[in-house]
């Protein structure tokens, strides 16, 4: 596990850091990664039209960003990739849930990248999108086996777990999260296995932890998996009780994977091909934790460059001291206040009969913008 003086050590500084520097990126040999290529700008307009993914159709050729080995997946599960599609819509969803408070709040472009140039950062926010994408498909393919809607899947077929009531019956229809999890591995992965890198080098780097965040996510849908038991009876009798595996929802897994973000790990890759930490006095993170290889861009200014849309405008709350509050996302530059008048219907009452008679209230509030 991260050792604890680090992860408060990066809380309290990070913010710092964006709000006093910029960072150079060097822009040479980098590939856009897994989010900004997953055929999500079509997978959104085809997430609803199974029949677009039928045996004769030619649709796996044609989605934008697939990389060789993704297309042949896809041709060999056509009817996984409105599932697929699910997927990542709802992993980017959940992530701009999860970051709606902060200065980078998971913004989403109208171009192939959907995360703009921000997805050329191997930053701890491109480790999140990584992450919660990967959890978003493990989560939708295991729940579209369990519905029956892939051929080659269904139920899940867990063992009965050891310490589970003898009297208990084992094999209600749950969640199939092993077959989620290996299918996600290899569509999702086989994008960073099939790239051919140089030892050692930055992008290989950028491969290892690609892999390692996806797998993370991946790992956070079987962390946050339980058994779920039912009543089956006359009048409530509770006569039998039958149990199953089921998955977590995805905002807790998000949750969950939020809490990782906030104490990433920062490593680099070495000569023999593998991660390193960083600084040696650190935990070595675990398969359940994320990485990142480089500082994040300072989300506080505007630069297109870096993807980074900066906080001017941003609605804030000047009464927190939370990364919501307008001193932190305002990144000290102060707000704007704005008065706005409401009439609304207020102390409504039924008079018989029959109508409703409600006074007009005025109310007054304040909205505060980033300077």
């Amino acid at each position: 596990m991260i050792c604890e003086n680090k992860k408060a050590g990066q809380l309290a500084h990070r913010d710092e850091y964006t709000r006093n520097h910029s960072m150079m990126v060097s822009w040479d040999h980098v590939e856009v990664d897994l989010t900004s290529t997953m055929g999500l700008v079509e997978f959104e307009k085809w997430s609803n039209q199974t029949e677009l993914f039928s045996d004769k159709s030619r649709m796996c050729s044609r989605i934008r960003g697939l990389t060789p080995g993704q297309r042949r997946v896809c041709r060999r599960h056509k009817d996984h990739m409105p599932a697929v599609a699910v997927g990542v819509k709802n992993g980017i969803t959940e992530c701009q849930h999860q970051f709606r408070d902060r200065r980078w709040n998971c913004t989403v472009t109208t171009d192939d990248t959907v995360f703009g140039p921000l997805t050329f950062i191997a930053s701890r926010e491109t480790a999140f999108t990584h992450a919660i994408t990967a959890a978003g498909v493990s989560l939708s393919v295991s729940r579209a086996c369990r519905d029956g809607r892939l051929a080659s899947c269904g139920c899940s077929r867990a063992a009965r777990p050891r310490n589970l009531h003898n009297e208990w019956v084992w094999g209600g229809c749950g969640d199939n999260l092993e077959y989620g999890y290996k299918f996600t591995e290899g569509f999702v992965d086989i994008r960073e296995r099939e790239r051919k890198v140089k030892r050692g080098s930055r992008e290989q780097g950028r491969q290892l932890m690609n892999r390692h965040n996806n797998e993370a996510g991946r790992r956070a849908v079987i962390k946050k998996s339980r058994v779920t038991c039912k009543c089956h009876g006359v009048s409530g009798s509770c006569s039998l009780i039958t149990c199953w595996q089921q998955l977590a929802s995805l905002r807790e897994i998000g949750d969950y994977l939020r809490d990782k973000y906030d104490g990433a790990t920062e490593v680099k890759v070495s000569r023999r091909g593998k991660l390193r930490l960083s600084n040696p006095h650190y935990s070595l993170p675990t398969a359940q934790d994320l990485v990142y290889l480089e500082d994040s861009p300072n989300y506080c200014v505007k630069n297109s460059s870096l993807g980074s849309l900066g906080t001017t405008g941003r609605v804030c709350n000047r009464t927190s001291a939370g990364i919501d509050g307008c001193a932190l996302l305002c990144c000290g530059r102060g707000y704007n206040t704005k008065r706005t008048t409401v009439r609304e219907r207020c102390g409504c009452k039924f008079h018989w009969c029959c109508h409703v008679r409600c006074n007009t209230c005025v109310k007054t509030t304040e909205i505060y913008t980033c300077k």
